[in-house]
């Protein structure tokens, strides 16, 4: 299982340096796994930079992985791994969906660089 970091998606759909490193997760959606926090960071990116039609259409190709809705239990354990890892919101949602799927995280973003089962790619 895989799941690919808002920084990686955004990346990847404006055609940056490391997309060609996000291209394979991101096309095997049969095990992309998509934490919806993840939907709400690349599509207000997304809106900002280029406007709500190419916004919806980055949440529709999203949406080809199984969209993880934030459970009580994945909060619970997202705040632990926030303390831990000392790790923003997002990103301890993020790590905690990953755990829980047993998912690598594919990512640019440097607060996942020292984390086990993260593939990291500087910028």
């Amino acid at each position: 299982m895989n799941i690919v970091d808002s920084c990686a998606w955004l990346a990847y759909f404006a055609d940056e340096p490391n997309a060609e490193h996000f291209q394979s997760p991101l096309k095997d959606t049969d095990s992309l796994v998509v934490p919806t926090i993840t939907t709400y960071e690349v599509f207000k990116v997304v809106l900002r930079e280029s406007g709500e039609n190419e916004a919806l259409q980055a949440v529709a190709a999203m949406q080809k992985g199984t969209v993880v809705d934030l459970t009580v239990n994945l909060a619970i354990a997202a705040s632990k791994l926030s303390l831990l890892y000392k790790l923003p919101m997002a990103d301890s949602i993020i790590l905690a969906t990953a755990q829980e799927f047993g998912a690598k995280i594919w990512t640019q973003d440097s607060d996942f660089e020292k984390i086990s089962g993260v593939k990291y790619f500087p910028k």
